[in-house]
């Protein structure tokens, strides 16, 4: 059987959670849109 491709939590933090986020304009524009719209801010 054929695992799909696991990225361990760290990685996966470092690469698309709130604090690499916060680090580009555009990742801080995403989480604003994602809060105009009423959602709670979790990424990752």
């Amino acid at each position: 059987m054929h695992y799909p491709h696991r990225i361990s939590k760290r990685k996966r933090a470092r690469k698309i959670g709130f604090r690499a986020r916060m680090r580009t304009a555009g990742g801080r524009k995403t989480i604003s849109r994602k809060r105009r719209v009423g959602r709670k801010v979790q990424v990752v």
